[in-house]
């Protein structure tokens, strides 16, 4: 059977539209001249700002099948629907053509080299380096990535005319009604593995389940394609293993550097210094494994790290929100155990005199379910003082049961671990605690219940 071209398809109507990739998707096709509708059952910023400068925010929020009419080209359905939703049971009873959101990326860019980015962490922050890079030297690409970047205004971009697409490949599920992981989707001609920890459990009830997905991915990896991946991670190891002679495999560590006074500096072959904006052990794997791919796509090295020194990094990937004269404050989307550890421990190095006040929100299904808590054993021991937070009304929402406090202190293994379940408590701890000389990493992919970060941070950093 003959495939649409997604180009041709001129009238879409995204169910879910409000998710973060998916209102950025419906940007990207309306910037493009598509006529394009949405539903949700509730949009939050910036999405609902977004989509209402440009005339696609919904009416009103919920799911009307009368939406869903026989003159629409396509469907295309974002994982937050449910396989009940109204409109897609429509769109299905109409016989219409209904995408996920990695399979219409993946028609979108059939005649495109695909550059696919996955991994249990790195992956955001790998792919806006690799956008950065490209966009500095005048290259013609498209994109698809999670995360706002700087110079970007929308993060999913499709054009007639590029030859390449660097996408974030992310292994959650495509969409309600297809239970494969998205970058299985792809179809990649150079793909990366950042690097594998055990995550959304509620999909992936094993840790050798959620390897397998990877597994598969590399193994998709075509004739003449290239696997670039992190050489030092174990379970990365597991899948990777150079079987296939017609594939290029290119494994990474961490770029050799220097830290001095709170500043990195890398350190190229002429063993010259090349200041960047980013910093600890998991943002050094970052960079060597973009440079990878970027040396695949043409860029030469001084190339790379002439761009590099501009890169400040993704939105929320270790972020600075205030600097003082002894005090910092950065906030970062970490959540996952090995995120966190990571994060935890590139900050404390970074600033090894200073004392650091770590605070972590539990907010995702995996991190508040007690089958899954003890991964964070030992994680979160590099801080000088370590608090968690959560909200018990998430557990209720999410139908997980209840969690007492002095079991996430058990899981983390560690015995001065202050853990808070209301926010106006932790902002109080928070602000009594002594700023001098210290500083304050705030980390979540929430948003600690509305705590006023930027007012904290003025605080710690006066």
């Amino acid at each position: 059977m003959a495939v649409t071209p997604p180009s041709s398809l001129q009238r879409l109507h995204l169910i879910a539209i409000g998710g973060s990739i998916m209102h950025n998707l419906a940007l990207a096709l309306h910037r493009r001249g598509a006529h394009v509708t949405g539903s949700d059952d509730e949009i939050f910023e910036p999405a609902k700002s977004r989509l209402a400068a440009a005339g696609l925010l919904p009416a009103e929020e919920g799911w009307f099948a009368e939406k869903v009419t026989p003159d629409l080209d396509a469907v295309i359905v974002g994982m937050h629907a449910r396989p009940d939703n109204p409109e897609l049971l429509r769109a299905q009873e109409l016989g219409l053509r209904v995408y996920s959101f990695p399979e219409f990326i993946y028609e979108a860019s059939r005649d495109k080299q695909r550059v696919v980015i996955g991994g249990s962490h790195g992956k955001t922050s790998i792919t806006s380096l690799i956008l950065h890079v490209l966009r500095y030297h005048g290259r013609k690409f498209d994109y698809a990535v999670g995360a706002q970047l700087e110079g970007f205004d929308l993060m999913v971009q499709l054009t007639e005319d590029a030859p390449i697409i660097i996408i974030e490949g992310d292994e959650y599920l495509s969409s309600p009604i297809d239970r494969r992981p998205k970058f299985h989707l792809y179809q990649h001609h150079i793909g990366v593995i950042s690097g594998i920890s055990w995550d959304h459990i509620n999909v992936f009830p094993t840790e050798e389940i959620y390897r397998e997905q990877f597994k598969i991915f590399a193994d998709m990896t075509p004739k003449a394609g290239t696997l670039i991946y992190d050489q030092n991670d174990e379970q990365v190891q597991l899948v990777t293993v150079p079987s296939n002679p017609d594939v290029k495999y290119i494994g990474y560590g961490p770029h050799e550097h220097v830290i001095r006074n709170g500043k990195t500096f890398l350190l190229n072959k002429k063993d010259e210094e090349v200041p960047v904006q980013v910093f600890g052990e998991h943002n050094l794997r970052n960079i060597s494994a973009a440079k990878e791919v970027c040396k695949c796509l043409g860029i030469k090295g001084k190339d790379f790290y002439e761009a590099l020194g501009s890169f400040k990094g993704a939105a929320r990937r270790l972020e600075l929100v205030r600097e003082g004269e002894g005090s910092v404050v950065y906030k970062d989307f970490a959540h996952a155990p090995s995120k966190l550890k990571a994060t935890a421990t590139a900050f404390k190095k970074q600033y090894p005199q200073r004392k650091l006040v770590a605070c972590l929100e539990l907010h995702t299904f995996s991190s508040l379910n007690p089958a899954f808590l003890p991964q964070y054993a030992h994680t979160f021991d590099a801080p000088d003082v370590a608090v968690v937070y959560f909200n018990p009304h998430v557990l209720e929402h999410k139908r997980l049961p209840p969690l007492p406090p002095e079991a996430v202190a058990q899981a983390f293994q560690r015995p001065d671990l202050q853990v808070f379940t209301d926010s106006k408590l932790l902002a109080e701890f928070l602000h009594a605690q002594n700023w001098q000389g210290a500083n304050l990493l705030m980390m979540s992919s929430g948003t600690f219940d509305g705590l006023d970060l930027a007012q904290l941070a003025t605080e710690v950093t006066r």
